[in-house]
């Protein structure tokens, strides 16, 4: 087990109000345990996002492109403070201003490693200047690409199983924050293009 897995996150209810507290391990084993967590967008002056694909060595979702950078506040730790300590660690990228546009809940089962995601999910936008210094960590992250969110909408559609199942919903409060109300709970959303195969990664429900 890595270090990261042991780790505490904070147990939710469905109105992200904390009840409790276990391991990064433990809260992802099944059933799965609904925890706090953070996705995080950085967005370039063209309005392009920041995805990283996931490295091979990941628990969850190995080789899936998602969104700029994930993880979990630890109990007490504000998602601003946890978030820039994240984008430090996976990209070695320095602090970044960060807006919350949406609240996303979602449940996916990893077909591959039998892991699980159930997540109160802070969805967080960066701005980023592309000239700003990255270096990933190749444990963490096997590579980076810029994309218009909007195709990137357009190609979940056609090639779901490329992306974390998480990424169509995070992407979707940031093109339409005015949809999604910060700190409340919003319905659980699979990406676009879901179809019967995808049944047991995206249960769409609890």
């Amino acid at each position: 087990m890595t270090s990261r897995e042991k780790h505490l996150v904070e147990l939710v209810d469905e109105t992200g109000t904390a009840h409790g507290e276990t391991t990064v391990a433990a809260a992802h084993q099944p059933p799965g345990q609904l925890h706090r967590a953070f996705s995080v967008l950085l967005v370039n002056p063209d309005g392009q996002v920041l995805l990283q694909r996931r490295a091979a060595v990941k628990t969850r979702f190995p080789l899936r492109w998602a969104n700029s950078c994930c993880g979990h506040p630890q109990p007490g730790e504000s998602l601003a403070e946890a978030a820039n300590r994240r984008l430090g660690e996976e990209l070695g990228a320095g602090p970044v201003e960060l807006t919350e546009v949406g609240v996303y809940v979602y449940y996916a089962e990893d077909p591959a490693t039998g892991r699980v995601e159930f997540e109160y999910d802070h969805v967080l936008r960066g701005e980023f200047l592309p000239s700003a210094p990255l270096l990933p960590d190749p444990d963490e992250v096997a590579e980076l690409r810029w994309a218009d969110p909007t195709a990137l909408e357009a190609e979940l559609k056609i090639d779901p199983r490329s992306y974390a199942p998480w990424l169509g919903g995070v992407v979707n409060q940031l093109l339409r924050p005015s949809e999604s109300r910060s700190g409340a709970t919003s319905p659980a959303m699979t990406p676009p293009g879901s179809s019967a195969d995808d049944t047991a990664e995206r249960s769409g429900g609890r």
